[in-house]
């Protein structure tokens, strides 16, 4: 009596995928690769907030007090409009786990600072405290500082009065305007450093 042959099942008859299908997954998510453009713009009717977003991921953000503007000028509590690209991190180690970012990462110390000193030599340039002119401090009690992005906004050339500390970084509770900067939650700050690309750019307008 001659042996008779299993029928092979089929891919959509097992559940399994087929072999084209992981390549076609494969070759989308090489594709989609890291997130070079996050987009920032500003609410209707609310200018001090809006939506960032970054590949996959939206998520409401605070903005300056006065908006989004192509006209900033330090003190101005604007949000410069324009393309910005992320040039570093600067983060709170003692404040949750180590980012996962391409981006340089450095930690940030009690005597770090920020000049936002129209006049001096090192304005919007990073200093440490104790400095002779006005400066930020980096090391903060609230949780606005724990991650920093450092844009390059006003950076070449730098121009006095321009504006200075225009950062990325955490948001207080509730998204209340900020001076200038863009500001998200943590978690979701921590969610665009892993997704988005050693180049990437702010697009805010």
């Amino acid at each position: 009596m001659p042996l008779l042959k299993r029928p092979v099942k089929s891919a959509s008859q097992t559940g399994e995928p087929s072999k084209q299908g992981k390549r076609a997954r494969r070759g989308a998510k090489a594709a989609a690769g890291p997130c070079t453009v996050i987009t920032v713009r500003a609410r209707p009717g609310t200018p001090q907030r809006g939506w960032l977003s970054c590949g996959p991921l939206r998520v409401p953000c605070a903005l300056g007090k006065n908006g989004i503007s192509r006209f900033t000028r330090e003190g101005s509590g604007t949000t410069p409009a324009g393309r910005w690209h992320l040039v570093a991190v600067r983060y709170r180690a003692d404040c949750g786990p180590r980012l996962k970012t391409p981006l340089p990462a450095h930690t940030i110390r009690p005597a770090d600072g920020w000049c936002d000193a129209p006049d001096d030599r090192n304005y919007n340039r990073f200093v440490c405290h104790p400095y002779t002119a006005s400066a930020e401090h980096l090391w903060r009690e609230d949780c606005l500082y724990d991650i920093i992005v450092v844009l390059d906004h006003n950076q070449r050339p730098r121009r006095r009065h321009f504006g200075s500390a225009i950062f990325f970084h955490v948001a207080k509770p509730g998204f209340p305007p900020t001076a200038g900067c863009i500001a998200v939650s943590a978690g979701a700050l921590r969610r665009v450093l892993a997704i988005a690309g050693p180049r990437a750019v702010l697009d805010i307008r």
